[in-house]
């Protein structure tokens, strides 16, 4: 049995003020698995981040605690602790922090491997919306952090 266990899971701190654990999924993950991955994301109040962007596979969000907006395509809406938002593959989508209190959520996103925005986040090349054939944000959307790494 392997049991992950997120309070000893250090995280990657991300320009967009959130911190991010992996628990399941390929590349040294704590649980291995091939077929899908999954991890535990905190999104500083006021603000933090998972800017926008997209990926190849299918993924979920799932809020645990805290309040924010989410973004997926042209859509936006206030989502909130025990909703949760479907992604489809190649979607443009976007989670920001609209409280007071830190927001945690897991994702799962299928097939499993990685995802290009984390990279491009770190270090500093993560497209801008509506620049260079990248969608813009819906309208009242939450502006994308697009803060270079220090």
């Amino acid at each position: 049995m392997i049991i992950a266990d997120i309070t000893k899971i250090p995280g990657r701190s991300f320009p967009a003020r959130r911190i991010g654990r992996g628990l399941a999924g390929q590349a040294g993950q704590p649980i291995p698995v091939k077929g899908f991955t999954m991890g535990y994301v905190v999104l500083e109040p006021n603000g933090g981040q998972v800017p926008w962007h997209n990926q190849e596979q299918e993924e979920v969000y799932m809020v645990l605690q805290g309040r924010g907006e989410i973004c997926v395509g042209t859509e936006r809406s206030e989502i909130s602790a025990g909703q949760a938002v479907f992604m489809p593959p190649t979607q443009f989508h976007q989670l920001t922090n609209t409280g007071s209190t830190p927001l945690h959520m897991m994702y799962i996103y299928c097939p499993g491997g990685d995802v290009a925005h984390w990279r491009q986040e770190l270090d500093g090349t993560l497209p801008r919306a509506g620049a260079g054939g990248i969608p813009p944000l819906p309208a009242g959307a939450q502006p994308q952090c697009t803060k270079k790494p220090e």
